[in-house]
């Protein structure tokens, strides 16, 4: 555990937003507090999440992976980068980020669905993720330093977004994206450790995971998503919102100077 962790004994983000859930028992209950409750469009819209993925043409092996070993976490909030939604979602993924180790498996992820905003086209899409995340980053910047092991600058190819000192490569899902492979009825954000594909890429997993999603890709859309590159070639940035960006796109994060350093002094 790293000293800042050893510093910080309990979840930093107090908020009465949480949504932490799991699939156990054919129900959808509280991951960590058994007695959560959830709305019931919260459950339904964890449903359809299941379901979505559980459809045989959807591409992306992992994801069905972590539903069928149930090595996923399933958040759903309000109003996308509204303050309250945000802090539900810092102290959701904070246990996450602390939890995902214990479910050993290279396919562990975590879900966080919102009510709102109505997405109308791909580029609200691509505004709202990026601002979620440079919220979520804000807030991440007062209690942790940035994962040391990925790029905190958006055009490195070893870029990674940064949340409890864990990498996470996120992968935006949304109504109105022009790939089916996300069109999903909430907006949504799915964040996937870092660390489990380098460990895939130790295992000589990835390649072939790899070219497995993209061959049922191009089956279901008869395309690859031109974002698509190899790993390290071009930052990661530029596939989380699912849109076509263009060559000369320029990400809009920026990640602060960490107020977390000082912590460590």
């Amino acid at each position: 555990m790293t000293a800042i962790f050893s510093r910080i004994r309990a979840n930093p983000y107090n908020s009465s937003d949480s949504c932490y859930g799991t699939w156990r028992n054919e129900k959808f209950v509280g991951a960590i507090n058994p007695q959560q409750k959830f709305s019931p469009l919260a459950r339904s819209a964890h449903k359809d999440f299941r379901q979505f993925v559980a459809d045989r043409d959807f591409p992306c092996v992992g994801a069905k992976a972590a539903i069928n070993g149930n090595c996923y976490r399933f958040g759903f909030y309000a109003e996308m980068n509204s303050p309250d939604a945000t802090a539900g979602l810092a102290h959701d993924l904070w246990t996450f980020a602390h939890e995902q180790n214990d479910f050993g498996t290279n396919y562990a992820t975590f879900v966080a669905a919102f009510v709102r905003p109505r997405i109308e086209n791909e580029q609200i899409w691509e505004d709202s993720l990026w601002a979620q995340l440079q919220t979520l980053h804000e807030l991440d910047n007062q209690y942790h330093v940035w994962d040391s092991r990925v790029s905190s600058d958006p055009e490195s190819p070893d870029f990674s977004f940064s949340f409890a000192e864990t990498g996470f490569f996120v992968v935006g899902l949304h109504p109105e994206s022009s790939r089916l492979s996300r069109q999903f009825a909430f907006p949504t954000l799915v964040f996937n450790p870092h660390t489990q594909f380098e460990r895939l890429r130790e295992e000589s997993k990835f390649e072939r995971m790899q070219q497995t999603i993209r061959t049922r890709d191009l089956k279901l859309q008869e395309s690859l998503n031109p974002n698509l590159s190899n790993f390290g070639e071009k930052s990661e940035a530029r596939q989380y919102s699912g849109r076509a960006v263009e060559e000369n796109w320029r990400c809009p994060f920026h990640a602060l100077t960490n107020a977390a350093k000082n912590l460590l002094k």
